[in-house]
């Protein structure tokens, strides 16, 4: 089903879900009163606004990947072809001025700060090197693995590589409260990948194991790289939390939209093959909230959809029932708290577009 059509309906939000609120310690009475923030700034393009900082973003990255291997700097190089759309990196640069302008009216954004777009992006692009070999991944943004067209050794060692040079420039920013925050990210990447490989029996803990390995995959890294240049820019701690839940909502939604994706787009559209989650055993946020519907799919889930014809039942089951819409009804929930939380900084052009980053989240389709 390449094009799906949301049915309106009035989605009732289960209580499994509350056990992640309860997690975080966030309170969700607000969410539902939270309307769409309104200034006089106009309506700003965040990919638009971002790009005067990212231009020469990925010469940048290869120039902190300088190696004597040719077939390693070949490697590196194959991710790093300037054709992504550089999504953190823009939400670091834009948190960056919007927490300058919040806290003394300066619309630049500091070396130090540019430093962490880059090293974010460093350490997302390792992680999907080595996230591939892990699912043994054969296309990755619409082109052929490294692990496909070299080996799976020599993707984990360029995926170390990568690593090693983004810690490197961590280390020359020389400021140890942002080396502690983004050596944070790392160990969440790797506590999120043994979450990934496991599996909880009970209901309400199984939903709540599958939003921490959210958070931890792909959250974490958007959370504490906005925390990061907001520490650079502004001394008020409750800057620091404003980034730092922003990126983490933000990013939890993201992921959210991005597991709906995998059932409803289509491959040649998503970069990567569809139903991917299913082949590799990964119960998400579409398959939980199906599974309330057709209590069948416990058996599924527990054995890792393994047996012949579990993936396209389990498929059919997410399609009819209405798994997609809850999750994409969380997603936007987690898209409401983060344009909460920012919109308690000072208006500035860098605040609505991360607003507007907000509604983007939302309506992407791949």
């Amino acid at each position: 089903i390449c094009h799906f059509t949301q049915r309106r309906s009035t989605l009732s939000f289960p209580k499994i879900c509350n056990v992640f609120w309860r997690f975080h310690h966030t309170s969700i009475s607000h969410l539902f009163s939270c309307s769409k923030t309104v200034s006089d700034e106009k309506y700003q393009d965040p990919f638009q606004l971002g790009r005067k900082d990212l231009k020469n973003l990925y010469e940048d990255i290869k120039k902190e990947l300088l190696v004597s291997t040719a077939e390693l700097k070949e490697m590196c190089d194959y991710y790093f072809d300037g054709k992504g759309k550089a999504f953190r990196p823009m939400i670091v640069v834009l948190m960056a001025r919007a927490c300058n302008i919040h806290h003394n009216n300066s619309r630049e954004v500091q070396a130090s700060q540019r430093s962490v777009a880059i090293i974010a992006e460093m350490i997302h692009t390792a992680s999907l090197v080595h996230d591939d070999v892990i699912d043994d991944a054969n296309s990755r943004r619409g082109k052929m693995t490294v692990n496909q067209i070299w080996g799976e050794r020599k993707a984990v060692l360029a995926g170390d590589f990568i690593l090693s040079a983004a810690s490197v420039a961590l280390a020359r920013i020389g400021n140890t409260a942002i080396i502690s925050v983004l050596t944070q990210v790392i160990e969440d990447l790797v506590r999120g990948e043994f979450l990934q490989l496991g599996c909880k029996e009970n209901e309400n803990e199984r939903f709540a194991h599958y939003l921490e390995k959210t958070f931890k995959k792909t959250a974490s890294l958007i959370a504490n790289s906005c925390k990061a240049v907001s520490i650079l820019g502004c001394p008020d701690p409750k800057v620091h939390e404003i980034a730092y839940q922003y990126g983490k909502n933000v990013g939890i939604a993201f992921q959210l939209i991005d597991d709906v994706l995998d059932f409803t787009s289509c491959a040649d559209h998503l970069g990567k093959p569809t139903a991917a989650d299913l082949k590799l055993g990964l119960a998400t946020g579409p398959v939980l909230f199906a599974c309330q519907q057709f209590p069948e799919m416990n058996a599924m889930i527990m054995r890792r959809f393994s047996k012949p014809g579990d993936i396209e039942r389990a498929r059919k089951y997410v399609l009819q029932s209405d798994g997609v819409q809850q999750t994409t009804y969380l997603a936007q929930r987690y898209c409401h708290e983060a344009t909460r939380e920012i919109s308690k900084l000072r208006p500035s052009p860098e605040r609505e577009a991360l607003i507007q980053l907000t509604e983007m989240v939302l309506t992407r389709d791949k």
